[in-house]
This record gives structure tokens, C-alpha cells and sequence, in this order.
């Protein structure tokens, strides 16, 4: 069985004083132990996280069930990968041509079937602190991980830690959690994108210099609004006041930095490679999401639709190969060819995963899949990752793993480690109270096969 480190948050007296100890020659007891234990797979520059948000149907993706009954496998057909013996849904045949760059994991499993607090526990490695489950968007949340790599490892200026895009998830004035900095603060925001990059008017203002304003007089503004700052400061004692300024000074670095800003300017590239991402939101989202890692930026979360996208509670058919699986298809593949022929896939690793699974039974009445958490299946490429293997295993009804179950912590763990951050390492909490960033364990199966 894979070991999760199921500890409570937080480390004791004892381990206080053993971190403590060994800090006083120079390497961190969780630091020592991370060297020890971890695989010496090569580290990613960037990772791209593909949140299919609304959870996507493991039976209809990456782990087909053909010998269950019919209410089991539903209505497609697996169809035979470029890799001998593993098998995807027919409605994936352009991710199947490309199985030897995928590592498949189908057996990742959690007990949380509601989206917010499934959510918040992918996207940031760590379920809701404090017995909060379920609860909208709070700075008692965890931090994402651009928030953490931005604490523990944050690039150079004029580089953003994070971007998400092309949506900030929220129903109405209830926002999903685990999206920004959480309990880290404003200051580790990932930069939020909130446009469809396939829209004709796309920019993004804050990513770009108005027309007819050049480098030397914005830094000229800049010097301006610091002094308006300062002689506001004792009014910027509000956690919103604090928030803006961090956003200003972000906003002018990035500016500054040109080659992140450039990346927003979808048409510098050629028609036809933007027509291989495919001309609709997933695609051209994915085609950014390539452009910003060429730019330097380490941590993307590519929100694959709105806020339950992917929630096919009834049509889980119809909606999945007319809607959902072509553009997640052509997409990706795109990303991962243009990742292979730029050189880039060793440098970045890509995750396409969602919260949880879906129902393995269909509901007759509406033919849809249900929420399931207990079994769910993630992909994973490049930055390191040996393709071509499928890791874990469902049972026939792909209702539980049987095989090596993994966790959303184990996830979070591999996505810190291949960004080269500790993720046993310790923050502190809105109290001021040492936690540890992450209790998982890495998934060495991704790096080393079996």
C-alpha cells in the first residue's frame, strides 16, 4: 500500500526541536529525509495542471471497463493505444496515438464527492484545514501551488510564481477554494486570467502596455503611483488595500519582464499552429498555457470549462463525445507535440486530472454518471515521466483501486518535488503556527516505471 502520511496538521514539540537541532548545521530534518526518500527523477522547469472541473468519468476516459455489464460501461468503446495492451475510450484517439508519452494513473482515490472541497484538495495537495469542508473561497484555505512555490522557491522578478486560466471557478458570488494563496496571503496569488484566449478581443490588460506608452515612461509612472502609495500607507492597512498593492507591483514587473507579456499575444503565432490546438477555449487555453512556460512561468492550472464543465449528472454521453473528450483530445495532443518538437518535454510536466471520478453505475433515467470519489484516474506526461505504463488498478467495476492507491496529497507531493520545492517543508499558518506544506509522497511509479 502506498503510505500517505496521514498525520495531523502541524508537527509536535518533539519534531520542533529535531528541525530545530538539525537546522543548527544547516539541513532542515524534513530536508534531509525529502533527499533521502525521493526518486531521482529529473525536475521539471514548469508544470501544467489540466483541471477537467466538474470531474470528468474515468470509465469514459482512461480506464474502460468492456467486460462489465452495460450499466458499467456505458455506451463507448475502448479502443487500442500505441502502447500493446493499454487501452483508452474511442473518443481519445489522438491522446491514444500518443500513449508513450502518458503515464496513466487509475487508481487515485479520496472519500470527498463535493466539488468544492474535492476541488480544494486537488489543486492545492491538501484537504480544507480546520474541519472545513465544502466552504467557498477563504484565506483560512491551503495555499494553491503557485502560492507555495511562490513562499518557498518564487522566480525571478517580472516572472509570475503561477497563472490560472481561463477562469477563476465560482457560481455566482460563491467561489470555489484552494485557488490563491490561502492562509500564505495575497502576496502569492497566481495570476488570474479570466478571458477566453480563443476570443477575437482577447487581452490581458494587466499583461500589457497601453497603446502608445513605452517602456521608460511607464517606469516614470511607476516611480509616480510609488510615491502616491506611500503617502497612502496609512490608509493600506485593510487585507483588499495590501492585496492591490502586491497586484500593482506584480502587474508593473510583469509588464517590465516583455516576454511574459508577449506570451498573452496568441496571434504572433501562425494560424495553422493555433488551428492544430484546436479554435475553442480548451485549445487555445492549452496553446497559452505552452506559451507562458516558454516565457519562464513554472506553475499553470489550465481550468478545462467553467465550474462544473464536466458534472454530467444526466446526457454523460452525448455531452462527453460531442462537447468535452474532442477538444480535451486535440488540445493536449497539441501540447504535447509542440512540447516534444520545442525540446521542452523533459522541462515541463503536464497533469490532466479533476477532482474526483464518476458514478461506475449509469443512472438510467437521466444517463449520467454521478459523483465518485472513491476511484478516479489522472495522466501524466513529460518533466520526467516515463510514458507509455499504466500505474495502479481499478477492480472490474472500476469502483475501488486494488493496485497502489494514490491521493490527492501524493499528487501534490509529485508536483512540489518536480518543481524542485521541499513539500515537506514548513509555512505558517495565518497564526503564525508551523504546519508542513504537504503530506504526501511522491509518486515514484511516474518516474520509474511499474
Amino acid at each position: 500500500m502506498q503510505s500517505t502520511h496521514r498525520h495531523a496538521i502541524g508537527i509536535n514539540r518533539r519534531e520542533l526541536l529535531q528541525v530545530g537541532y538539525s537546522g543548527l548545521i544547516g539541513l532542515g530534518l524534513s530536508q534531509f529525509l525529502s533527499a533521502a526518500e525521493a526518486p531521482k527523477a529529473k525536475k521539471a522547469k514548469s508544470v501544467i495542471v489540466v483541471f477537467l472541473t466538474g470531474a470528468a468519468s474515468h470509465i469514459d476516459t482512461f480506464d474502460p471497463k468492456p467486460q462489465a455489464p452495460v450499466e458499467i460501461r456505458g455506451e463507448f468503446k475502448p479502443i487500442a493505444t500505441k502502447v500493446p495492451g493499454i487501452q483508452y475510450s474511442e473518443h481519445l484517439p489522438m491522446l491514444a496515438a500518443r500513449a508513450d508519452k502518458l503515464a496513466v494513473v487509475r487508481s487515485l482515490t479520496h472519500r470527498d464527492d463535493n466539488h468544492l472541497g474535492a476541488s480544494h484538495y486537488l489543486v492545492t495537495g491538501t484537504k480544507q484545514p480546520n474541519g472545513r469542508f465544502d466552504k467557498p473561497l477563504s484565506r483560512d484555505d491551503w495555499p494553491s501551488y503557485a502560492a507555495g512555490l511562490s513562499y518557498l522557491k518564487p522566480p525571478a522578478a517580472g516572472i509570475p510564481a503561477g497563472v490560472t486560466l481561463p477562469t477563476f471557478l465560482a457560481e455566482g458570488p460563491l467561489v470555489w477554494p484552494g485557488q490563491h494563496g490561502g492562509f500564505l496571503g495575497a502576496k502569492h496569488d497566481p495570476w488570474q486570467i479570466n478571458q477566453d484566449p480563443n476570443g477575437a478581443k482577447f487581452r490581458v490588460d494587466n499583461a500589457q502596455l497601453m497603446p502608445g506608452l513605452d517602456v521608460n515612461q511607464f517606469k516614470d509612472r511607476l516611480e509616480l503611483l510609488a510615491s502616491v502609495n506611500r503617502q497612502q500607507s496609512t490608509l493600506a492597512e485593510s487585507l483588499e488595500a495590501r492585496k492591490m498593492s502586491d497586484q500593482q507591483k506584480k502587474a508593473a514587473e510583469l509588464l517590465l519582464n516583455g516576454a511574459v507579456a508577449k506570451a498573452f499575444d496568441l496571434n504572433a503565432e501562425k494560424p495553422a499552429d493555433r488551428d492544430r490546438y484546436g479554435r475553442h477555449l480548451f485549445g487555445q487555453s492549452l496553446l497559452l498555457a505552452r506559451r507562458l512556460v516558454q516565457a519562464g512561468v513554472p506553475m499553470i492550472q489550465a481550468n478545462m470549462g467553467k465550474v462544473q464543465y464536466w458534472d454530467s449528472h444526466g446526457n454523460n454521453f452525448g455531452r462527453l463525445k460531442n462537447d468535452l473528450l474532442p477538444p480535451l483530445d486535440r488540445g493536449v495532443s497539441a501540447l504535447l507535440d509542440d512540447l516534444t518538437a520545442m525540446g521542452l518535454l523533459d522541462d515541463v510536466m503536464v497533469v490532466v486530472v479533476s477532482e474526483f471520478g464518476r458514478t461506475p453505475k449509469v443512472n438510467n433515467d437521466k444517463g449520467g454518471r454521478d459523483h465518485w470519489a472513491r476511484c478516479f484516474s489522472a495522466a501524466f506526461a513529460g518533466g520526467g515521466v516515463r510514458g507509455g505504463q499504466v500505474i495502479g488498478k481499478s477492480d472490474k467495476t472500476a469502483s475501488d483501486p486494488t493496485v497502489s492507491p494514490f491521493s490527492p496529497d501524493d499528487v501534490g507531493a509529485t508536483v512540489y518535488h518536480q518543481l524542485g520545492v521541499d513539500h515537506t517543508a514548513e509555512v505558517k499558518d495565518r497564526t503564525s503556527r508551523p504546519v508542513q506544506l504537504n503530506r504526501g509522497t511522491v509518486m515514484q511509479a511516474l518516474f520509474s516505471g511499474g
